[in-house]
């Protein structure tokens, strides 16, 4: 499997397929079982399905296995049989290719990241590299910008604001413009409350020096 960190283009602009896929992630991570529903619904023809399968997979990491496990099975009442790679792959390219895409979403403070994560446990770290960076997150079928934009709608939902943070510094440093960034808060709207919608933007605004 080769991690997409290889090859990135600049993501100039929130097409709407990109905008209906974070407004799912969004929506995946913070919404009851009818906003799902609804959404799942809405995806199909709207996004392509690649992505929606890559999306769901991935949410498991940041809205957790009974989220994803429940929008899946909304997904599996539409498209009934997986489009996605079904490779499993091996621990050690897990890693390899965990490592180079966590330091494209990192850059300059990839090492640090590492060092923090040791720190806490050296399980976590592990686990974050093989499991999150690669073996999820490095998967083909969503590049890695759409990747991260669709953690930021995720962080920003749930209110975790150091991740948050980070993965706005990651869409920068894998190849998102900020005025997309600025996009996607704009799309994510009534799915932010009051308090959660002023914190995204204060956040990004440090994030952005201004």
């Amino acid at each position: 499997m080769t991690p997409f960190v290889e090859s990135r283009d600049m993501l100039t602009h929130l097409d709407e397929a990109t905008r209906a896929l974070v407004i799912l992630s969004a929506t995946v991570t913070g919404g009851d079982d009818r906003d799902i529903r609804d959404a799942i619904a809405r995806a199909v023809g709207d996004i392509p399905v690649e992505w929606v399968e890559e999306l769901l997979l991935q949410s498991y990491l940041f809205a957790g296995f009974p989220r994803a496990l429940n929008a899946m099975r909304e997904w599996r009442r539409l498209v009934p049989e997986p489009v996605a790679d079904t490779t499993l792959g091996s621990i050690e390219q897990w890693r390899a290719d965990g490592e180079a895409t966590c330091a494209a979403v990192y850059g300059s403070m990839y090492d640090r990241l590492r060092s923090n994560i040791r720190t806490l446990h050296p399980l976590l770290d592990e686990w974050m590299i093989t499991e999150g960076y690669g073996k999820v997150l490095s998967r083909p079928g969503l590049d890695l910008p759409r990747r991260e934009l669709c953690i930021v709608a995720a962080c920003a939902v749930a209110g975790q604001e150091r991740q948050l943070h980070s993965h706005l510094h990651g869409a920068l440093n894998v190849g998102v413009d900020p005025i997309v960034i600025d996009q996607l808060l704009d799309a994510l709207g009534e799915r932010l409350d009051v308090h959660r919608a002023t914190s995204a933007r204060m956040l990004w605004a440090r994030v952005r020096g201004k």
